[in-house]
């Protein structure tokens, strides 16, 4: 039976010592973990733990006299070794056990529990010694039915290999174990490993030496492994296995020997069996979640009947688990809510948004690419927008998949269930509309072809046609073969209570990008402070509308022109009344029409026929007028306000619709003071011209309706010339609205649509720290807002300030508006509660610097 420990001894590479504290960043978390423990009265067998020093030294090739450590246990002690680096998450070499095992210790344990004992132990720590320590072919030393016949085999292979037989001395053994693990902490591949994780390159690792609590014995022997929470759900509940006469985790994972904890209908249990064991168990475990302040896994045996607990780790656990746990901790007042929110990662976050893939189930990956918007659907493939809505008709669920998509997608992607494409970056069409929706995404899909004629997707290893079942984990960027099982998101009572923590806590608002009346009521739910962003172009892709904004673009006359505006305008009167009507009161800010007008014209010999039949012109015009418009940068082109000021009706027409629908909206009992944003400006002179349009369509308003209504102009900083020129702009606006995706384009000089080719590579040269698209670059783009926010507001001191690209969600670049005092970001509907997690982390970590953080318990 193993001494019980007192106390963690400390053991480094030059003392040991009896009651030294066990340091995190010395030691390393199963250490300290374990010496919690011990102090909490746990039945821990004798450990003893290696500095992250000494295991340098030993990986550097100094011998360490074991003769000390040695000494503390009890003469024929089998041991273990386990790893223990400062976080978990980082790794580290596999645990050995039964150290010490030799032809003498086999003979007087067959003596005492029987022969087939004996050998399962030594046969077991012969294999494992031989592939990890020395490093010979697993083949020869594969695992088989333990027997004296299997076990000499072993022994023999061992001697063949290296010549020499299998080493005897429990020292030898230890010295080898320890020198091995800590040179494949050292080796290339596992530093690479960790710092893949978030480990620095210098990350030290701890080993930790126990004494071994066998589940052998004559009376009540096993191990098994226990936690008191659903790793998947967070909800309370005991899980785990027991295995009698097992040792380690091993004896109880894919073990179907392995017996139930708690009573089950399905078979035995520990708790029918030793329900003392299993009553100290449940205790322990109420001592860890409150002494420690987490939901634990605890590894233990029984020998004899006496329990041991050999280790305990935090639950691996989702998400969605991982929030009910925080809040629950908090709820007890076991931690504050400010810890519970720290405990919440902003983007894990977003995984109870939407659906996700059950990690129980089996995966079969046949595609991999970026992981552009989270979530999980199941659906068939399709290979254009006209095959998703044709499925939607028949009530199937689709994954649409193209080379990359297009405006004229849109609808298509709101039918579809998902989307995939084989270009495109973080920042491509399909990841912003993803996002925006949404909708499960990825893009840049590695190592496929798309072959649209036969369509059919070729990956390699598998060839997908259309009508093929797939699923699409948006989450890790991965299609699965099949139909796969999907967890549905969790938007339940600790969701909202850990973000309504986060709100009393925030100091910078958070609005959302909506661009209809759907995803308004999506950022309503989700507790947006209004809309920073709605994209009016997107309202026109409707097929009524479709057609009418093509007649417009045709039209011969500016008469012709503001005939088919005139159709428009009801349309876009209605949507505003909607959309005001949802937020009830809050800010809506509505950015005037900014695309080039050839995204709404077919780009294929078929869609052009189509056309022409609608409009009744001949193929030819509108082959001619579609080449007209056409651009060689469509980017730098004929967009934003340059098409607000030379065809100002379409402006003049949204102006209306926006002023009539505020008036409306106020009769109704939800008054609003509307935000009107011009895209794309790059000249004092563009907002000058454009400003007295909207005056003179106000004033005309207010005529016709015999109401007073207010308005805001604002515009949205998307060249750099605008930001350094804020100063002068910022005389005739209320606000300036940063548009990140563009500026960071123009910045860079970098098309958002094609740097994924690239962009990787360059990374990974250090080129960039990241991917500019998808991480705000703080230091270039960054300095143009600082910029412009310190130029704008000197010339107006009330200037609001924001974001509204897609960066506006991410935690790095709410940390730099906040820094930079942004009144607010604005993000995707389903990115608004990362936004507000992330601000409220940001405002503790603020407070806590200056030691003024009140307690929240």
């Amino acid at each position: 039976m193993p001494m019980k420990s007192s106390n963690l001894t400390l053991v480094d590479y030059t003392e040991i010592t009896g009651s030294a504290p066990i340091a995190l960043r010395t030691h390393g978390w199963r250490a300290k973990c374990l010496q919690r423990l011990v102090r909490l009265d746990l039945p821990v067998p004798r450990t003893i733990a290696l500095s992250f020093g000494a295991v340098r030294a030993i990986a550097a090739g100094q011998v360490l006299n074991l003769g000390g450590l040695m000494s503390k246990f009890e003469s024929g002690q089998l041991l273990s070794v386990r790893p223990s680096s400062e976080n978990p998450d980082w790794g580290g070499p596999g645990a050995l056990l039964n150290i010490g095992m030799n032809d003498a210790c086999h003979a007087e344990i067959a003596a005492r529990l029987g022969e087939p004992v004996a050998t399962a132990l030594y046969l077991r720590f012969v294999q494992s010694y031989a592939q990890h320590v020395a490093r010979l072919d697993p083949d020869l030393f594969e695992a088989r039915d333990p027997s004296p016949e299997t076990l000499q085999a072993a022994l023999r292979s061992y001697e063949a290999e290296l010549e020499e037989p299998f080493p005897q001395d429990p020292r030898h053994q230890l010295s080898e174990v320890l020198r091995s693990m800590a040179r494949a902490w050292e080796g290339t591949s596992a530093r690479l490993l960790r710092q893949a994780k978030g480990a620095p390159a210098e990350a030290g690792l701890g080993l930790v030496v126990q004494a071994m609590a066998g589940g052998f014995g004559t009376g009540a022997s096993g191990a098994g492994v226990i936690q008191f929470i659903d790793a998947v759900t967070g909800v309370a509940q005991i899980t785990g296995r027991y295995a009698v006469h097992g040792q380690g985790r091993d004896a109880v994972s894919d073990n179907p020997q392995a017996i139930y904890l708690c009573r089950d209908k399905r078979g035995p249990s520990l708790e029918e069996q030793h329900p003392q064991a299993f009553a100290e168990l449940v205790r322990h475990g109420a001592i860890c979640r409150e002494k420690l302040r987490e939901e634990m896994q605890i590894e233990f045996t029984l020998e004899n009947g006496t329990l041991w607990v050999l280790d305990a780790l935090k639950v691996q656990r989702s998400a969605r688990a991982t929030v009910r746990v925080a809040v629950a901790l908090a709820e007890d007042g076991i931690i504050t809510r400010k810890e519970a929110l720290m405990r919440v990662t902003p983007r894990g976050l977003s995984e109870l948004l939407h659906r996700q893939v059950d990690p129980r189930g089996k995966r079969d990956v046949v595609v991999r690419g970026l992981a552009a918007s989270p979530g999980a659907a199941v659906g068939q493939v399709v290979f254009s927008s006209s095959a998703a809505q044709a499925s939607a008709a028949r009530d199937e669920a689709c994954i649409l998949v193209r080379r990359e998509t297009a405006p004229e997608d849109i609808r298509g992607m709101h039918v579809a269930s998902g989307v995939v494409t084989e270009r495109g970056g973080m920042t491509s069409h399909a990841a912003v509309i993803g996002r925006g929706l949404g909708l499960p995404c990825i893009v840049g899909a590695t190592g496929v072809r798309i072959d649209a004629r036969a369509r059919e997707l070729h990956t390699g290893r598998h060839v997908l046609r259309e009508g093929d079942l797939i699923t699409i984990d948006g989450t890790t960027g991965e299609v699965l073969l099949g139909a796969v099982d999907l967890l549905e998101p969790a938007l339940d009572e600790p969701f909202n209570t850990l973000l309504g923590w986060a709100d009393d806590l925030r100091d910078i608002s958070v609005r959302a990008n909506a661009d209809t009346p759907a995803d308004a009521r999506i950022a309503r739910d989700f507790k947006a402070e209004g809309i920073g962003l709605c994209r009016t172009e997107h309202m026109f892709f409707e097929d009524d509308r479709l057609t009418v904004m093509r007649e417009m673009i045709f039209a011969d006359t500016p008469h012709d022109r503001a005939a088919a505006l005139e159709r428009l305008l009801p349309m876009q009167r209605s949507d505003f009344i909607e959309l005001f009507e949802i937020m009830q009161g809050q800010p809506v800010c509505i950015r005037l029409f900014d695309p080039p007008l050839h995204e709404f014209l077919p780009h294929t010999r078929e869609g052009m026929r189509q056309l022409a039949d609608a409009l009744d012109k001949p193929l030819s015009e509108i082959t001619r007028r579609a080449e007209e418009l056409a651009e060689f940068n469509p980017m730098l082109g004929m967009r934003g306000v340059r098409l607000g000021i030379t065809i100002p009706e379409i402006y003049d027409m949204q102006a209306r619709a926006i002023f009539e629908a505020a008036i409306e909206s106020g009769r109704r009992g939800a008054p609003i003071v509307p935000e009107i944003m011009i895209p794309l400006v790059s000249a004092m002179r563009e907002v000058e011209l454009v400003k007295a349009r909207l005056d003179a369509v106000s004033a005309s308003v207010r005529i016709e309706q015999g109401e007073s209504f207010d308005y805001r102009l604002g515009v949205m900083v998307e060249t750099p010339r605008a930001a350094l020129r804020a100063a002068e702009i910022a005389q005739h606006v209320t606000f300036l609205s940063f548009g990140t995706n563009d500026l960071t384009q123009m910045t860079y000089g970098l098309s958002r649509d094609d740097a994924g080719r690239f962009m990787s590579y360059y990374v990974q040269s250090g080129v960039f720290p990241e991917d500019p698209f998808h991480v705000l670059d703080t230091e270039g783009v960054g300095e143009l807002l600082l910029i412009a926010a310190e130029r704008g507001r000197r010339a107006r001191k009330n200037l609001t300030l924001s974001i509204c690209g897609e960066h506006g969600g991410s935690p790095e670049s709410i940390a730099f508006c906040r820094e930079a005092g942004f009144d607010y970001v604005s993000c995707s509907p389903f990115r608004v509660p990362v936004a507000r997690l992330a601000a409220a982390q940001l405002t503790i970590s603020a407070r806590d610097a200056r030691n003024t953080m009140p307690d929240l318990r």
